[in-house]
C-alpha cells in the first residue's frame, strides 16, 4: 500500500466516523479531562480504530483507550493514537477479525442506536 492508498483509506475513515458521530450523537459529549474507550470488533491492520482515536485526539480527551478482543500478536497502536491498549486475544496465526467470531454481520446504524438509547435499569 502506498501512502497516498493509506491517505485515501485514512480520510474516507474520516467521512465515515463523521457520519457516525452525527447519527449517534457523539459530538455533544464533553471529553476534555475524561478518559475516551474506543471499542472496535478486532484489529486487523489497525486503520478504522486508529482513525476514530485520532479523531477523539482532537476533541482533549485526557486519556484515549483502544478495547479490542482480537488482534495479530505483534500489533501495536501507536503512542500518539491512543494511551492505552486491551486485547484479551494477541494471536500469532491472525488472519483476518471475522475468522473470531461466529457471527460476524455487521451491526446496523438503527441498533447501533437503539443500544445507546437503552437503559441499563430497563
Amino acid at each position: 500500500m502506498s501512502p497516498e492508498d493509506l491517505e485515501r483509506v485514512e480520510a474516507a475513515e474520516r467521512d465515515e466516523l463523521a457520519r457516525r458521530t452525527d447519527a449517534f450523537g457523539s459530538a455533544s459529549v464533553e471529553l476534555s479531562g475524561r478518559t475516551a474507550i474506543v471499542v472496535d470488533d478486532g484489529v486487523a491492520t489497525g486503520a478504522t480504530a486508529l482513525a476514530a482515536c485520532r479523531a477523539l485526539r482532537a476533541r482533549d480527551p485526557e486519556r484515549i483507550v483502544l478495547a479490542v478482543p482480537v488482534a495479530p500478536e505483534q500489533w501495536e497502536p501507536p503512542a500518539d493514537a491512543v494511551d492505552g491498549f486491551v486485547c484479551p486475544h494477541r494471536e500469532a496465526d491472525f488472519w483476518a477479525v471475522g475468522q473470531y467470531y461466529d457471527d460476524f454481520r455487521q451491526t446496523t446504524d438503527a441498533e447501533v442506536v437503539a443500544l445507546l438509547r437503552h437503559d441499563p435499569g430497563d
